[in-house]
């Protein structure tokens, strides 16, 4: 099952040519940058002077919410506004439940979004019982119901999107493909054979989830089925409900990253929970973080994949030192740059050190092992602590020392004893001369200077997988940026990229030029991006529309004050009705605007309190979460 062009190499894969309005996308046109207003579609002044901040970040589609035929009917008058301040990109109307608001919308704008499992289905999550016949029967309600919107935009020469979103998938697509990525492909081309049968082609297909697993392989189970069907659309590529800050732009840069390696999508959308005109300059360093200069060719380009590009399953190694076997993957602390370390020092990695107390605190985002190079400490670490240092100094001082481990080049393996645990160095392209002198005991560092170093690491692991080895492997990364940001989104890129396809037993993030708090924040941040480790609260929060009926951004910034010490718990923060059960699905509790200054709470998918009003409903969730006893009261730094 093809998904792209070469796993091994990243060639894109060409689509078919679509026209919204005078932009091209999809064929040898560039990847396009859109973002969403949030302000009411119905406020123009609102709407135009949103839409202009986009457009001036670099916004080349601006999307805005039609709920009703209302916001859709006013889509004209800020079109003719944005026309006449100069202003001609493209705009694009989101609809969900209101087919006659699609109808209306396509007259004024240059594309239309629609939403399967909205537009004519309803989500009341019960589990339908279907035969043959009564499935297609079904068929042919959709088709009635879509086909006149389709004709419309052929006629009017628009464009539109098919936007599957895991959160919306209908009761029928749920009740005959479960909750899969399987049943989100489905649900599109339901959609899409409309389109095909009335010679409507001008189509752009989205995949989007909250959860990057789900998300990467939604888009290459489509891609997949239509290179077997010889009608490649164009890709809007997005990680939905990304959330603020840190984790937004990390998770975004897991899934979006994953699929622009392999060559995938068109156009792009990073879903933050911040004013959209701030999206647009991270959309923008995702592109060019994929789009690769200092290329290393691979020599060969194997057959097959050392993953199941449709399926996640971590890849079996054998237990090394804490690492492997099943175990979550470690994060490797880079202190070999201190000149002195000191207990205060190793704050940065998780530990808190109280000298009154002669005690440590070992936070959740707490580094599992400390690289030293060649330097020494003097004093006692946390038993859980473990340390590297370079080979000649672990042999002269070191070696005998427990949970302290060489660092060594794989070609000089033979230079310590077989019986000890060596953390062996190397890059995929010199790993094929060296590989038998890896021992089963040891731990791989894969390490690559190359814009290909996602394709090489896969190279790699095809190697140990012909070889039969089943060492752990450490990814080492080295990260030259002073920004922040770019820090963030090279790191979700590059190690999210393998983390999602289930490879990797741990990361080492080397950044000389980025505070070690951001370094381990970022390590661990990719970590719970790819559903591998938990290190804190998870915050499923949408970026907001005209159709959110609270401030999104305070409202977020508020739960993430009260329980951002709540490690494992996912909250779910939806400004709307539209995907929020659905897109929370997998939350412990959701927090879903359902009225003007009006809150319901979810236990999972249940609704536990309706009409809560905005002022007390913060409270009201902190109380829900001690209720079913999943509450503690945050801990102090300080002993």
């Amino acid at each position: 099952m093809k998904y792209c062009n070469n796993p091994y190499q990243q060639i894109r894969l060409r689509a078919t040519e679509v026209q919204v309005g005078d932009l091209r996308l999809g064929g040898d046109y560039p990847i396009r940058v859109q973002s969403m207003t949030t302000a009411d579609t119905a406020d123009t002044l609102s709407s135009v002077e949103e839409s202009v901040r986009m457009l001036e970040a670099g916004c080349e589609l601006v999307r805005l919410t039609a709920p009703s035929k209302t916001e859709a009917e006013n889509l004209n008058e800020i079109k003719h506004a944005l026309l006449a301040l100069g202003y001609n990109q493209p705009l694009v109307a989101d609809i969900h439940f209101t087919p006659n608001a699609a109808e209306i919308a396509a007259k004024y704008v240059e594309k239309v979004r629609v939403n399967p499992g909205n537009y004519a289905d309803k989500k009341k999550f019960e589990t339908l019982e279907y035969t043959d016949e009564s499935y297609s029967a079904e068929l042919v309600r959709i088709e009635e119901k879509f086909t006149p919107l389709v004709i419309l935009c052929k006629s009017l020469n628009r464009a539109m999107r098919i936007g599957t979103n895991h959160g919306s998938l209908s009761d029928r697509i749920l009740s005959r493909y479960g909750d899969t990525p399987e049943g989100m492909v489905a649900s599109a081309y339901e959609f899409i054979e409309v389109c095909e049968k009335n010679g409507y082609f001008n189509l752009v297909i989205s995949m989007k989830a909250s959860n990057t697993l789900v998300m990467v392989q939604a888009y290459r189970l489509l891609a997949s089925e239509m290179i077997k069907r010889k009608r490649v659309y164009p890709l809007h590529l997005g990680v939905t409900e990304a959330g603020d800050g840190e984790d937004g732009r990390i998770k975004s840069a897991v899934g979006i990253g994953a699929l622009l390696i392999d060559g995938l999508g068109d156009t792009i959308r990073v879903s933050l929970t911040e004013a959209p005109e701030f999206e647009i300059p991270v959309a923008r360093k995702l592109i060019d973080l994929t789009r690769l200069t200092n290329v290393l060719p691979i020599p060969e380009y194997p057959e097959e994949l050392p993953f199941n590009p449709f399926s996640f399953e971590r890849r079996p190694s054998v237990s090394c030192a804490t690492i492997g076997g099943g175990q979550v993957p470690v994060v490797i602390a880079d202190f070999s740059s201190n000149t002195a370390i000191t207990p205060a020092n190793l704050y940065a990695a998780g530990y808190v050190y109280s000298p009154s107390l002669d005690k440590w605190n070992i936070q959740d985002a707490a580094a599992d092992f400390l690289y030293l190079g060649n330097q020494s400490i003097d004093f006692e670490l946390p038993g859980t602590l473990r340390v590297l240092v370079d080979g000649k100094t672990w042999s002269s001082t070191a070696q005998n020392i427990p949970g302290y481990f060489p660092v060594i080049s794989i070609r000089d393996r033979h230079t310590i004893s077989s019986q000890h645990v060596c953390f062996c160095e190397s890059s995929p392209e010199e790993l094929s001369e060296y590989l038998e002198k890896l021992n089963p005991q040891d731990v791989l560092v894969l390490t690559s200077s190359y814009d290909n170093s996602v394709q090489w690491m896969r190279w790699a692991f095809m190697l140990l997988k012909q070889a039969n080895k089943a060492n752990p492997v450490i990814f080492k990364l080295t990260i030259e940026t002073e920004n922040e940001e770019t820090f963030q989104l090279e790191a979700g890129v590059k190690a999210g990229s393998l983390f999602v396809d289930g490879l990797g037993d741990g990361i080492w993030l080397t950044a000389p030029n980025q505070p070690k708090t951001t370094v381990n924040s970022t390590a661990f941040g990719v970590l719970q991006a790819t559903r591998l480790r938990t290190s804190k609260t998870e915050y499923i929060s949408c970026p907001s529309c005209g159709r959110t009926l609270f401030d999104l951004q305070e409202t977020t910034a508020n739960i993430r004050k009260r329980t951002s010490h709540l490690k494992g718990l996912k909250i779910g923060i939806m400004g709307c009705i539209v995907n929020g059960p659905g897109e929370m699905a997998d939350a412990d509790y959701g927090y879903v605007g359902s009225g003007p200054g009006k809150i319901t709470l979810y236990k999972e998918k249940e609704v536990v309190r309706k009409n809560v009003n905005t002022m007390e409903a913060v409270d009201a969730l902190v109380e829900l979460i001690k209720e079913h006893g999943d509450w503690v009261d945050p801990i102090s730094e300080s002993l």
